[in-house]
């Protein structure tokens, strides 16, 4: 297990999702955003059967800006309660690991460690 997180969040159109992506990467909070351009969503809301084309968003990110994470995408974030699901990265390359805590910030956590191996913070 690692210390990444894969977060999967929906969007309502594209220049929300556009925003939504551009926030988390500039504000460092994400690596990375990858943007799918529509997904037809079957869900209930309010007791009311519901259809519509979103847009996917997958950010990879550090577990320890999680909370951090989660606050901004609700403060930007047009839904009232927005997708936001984080998933643990069991397993992957040392250099993108080591990517994305660099690409990453957490002023909370210590620096990332310099030895060959992905930093765990």
């Amino acid at each position: 297990m690692t210390d990444a997180l894969v977060v999967y969040l929906t969007a309502p159109s594209k220049d929300e999702a556009t925003f939504l992506a551009r926030t988390l990467v500039e504000e460092r909070l994400a690596a990375c955003v990858n943007v799918f351009p529509s997904v037809l969503s079957f869900y209930s809301w309010n007791g009311v059967s519901e259809e519509n084309h979103e847009l996917v968003l997958i950010a990879k990110t550090r577990a320890s800006l999680w909370d951090k994470l989660a606050r901004r995408v609700k403060e930007v974030h047009p839904d009232a309660c927005p997708c936001l699901i984080s998933m643990p990265v069991e397993a992957a390359s040392d250099e993108f690991l080591s990517w994305i805590f660099t690409a990453t910030q957490d002023p909370d956590a210590p620096p990332p460690e310099e030895s060959g191996e992905a930093a765990r913070t």
